[in-house]
Parts: structure tokens; sequence; C-alpha cells
């Protein structure tokens, strides 16, 4: 799977970029083939904001013709990729379920 990883408003270290590496490309287990990608940003949405749901991770995931989506905001930055991982989990179990029941149809 090819990461493509995004900053906004912060500064990215290696050790973060290993750990978004480690959870998003542990997505390539649950779809199978080499040829998806994913765009990963985080950040904080604003530099002023001080308290609250302060970070914030986005990912986008194409799987051949098909394109999944998952946000997070959280209080931390690691917490909010966790999110978004498992969202992104989520969907595409589903959407794996539902291309096998598809299948699964009778033939007319």
């Amino acid at each position: 799977m090819k990461i493509d990883i995004f900053t906004k408003n912060i500064s990215s270290d290696e050790p973060l970029e290993i750990f978004v590496r480690e959870k998003i490309g542990g997505l390539d287990k649950l779809i199978g083939n080499d040829k998806s990608e994913a765009r990963v940003e985080i950040g904080k949405p604003s530099r002023h904001h001080k308290s609250g749901r302060v970070f914030r991770a986005e990912a986008n995931v194409r799987m051949g013709g098909v394109l999944l989506r998952a946000s997070c905001e959280h209080e931390d930055l690691r917490n909010a990729i966790v999110d978004v991982k498992d969202e992104l989990q989520e969907q595409i179990r589903k959407f794996k379920e539902k291309r096998t029941d598809l299948a699964r149809q009778p033939k007319k």
C-alpha cells in the first residue's frame, strides 16, 4: 500500500510517521492487494485552538475504483489516528461483505 502523509499546523517527526505507517499500513491485510493508496492528513484544525478536541486525523483510502474516507478529532493525535484506522476497518469489512452478498444472488 502506498501511503502519503500530510501535516497541517504541526511539524512531522519520524516516530509519528512510523506510527501512521504501522496503523494505516495494517489495513493492507484486509484489502488484499498492492494497488491500494492511502492519503493521510494529520494536524490541528487551527493554530489558536488550545483546549478540547485539538488534533484531527483524516484518511482517504482508494481500493481500485472505490474511495473510503474516515476522519476523527481527538485530544490526542495518536488516538485520533487509531480511531480513523478503526473506522476504515469497519468500512472495508462492510464493502467486502456487500461484494460477497451481491455475488451470492441468484442469476435471473
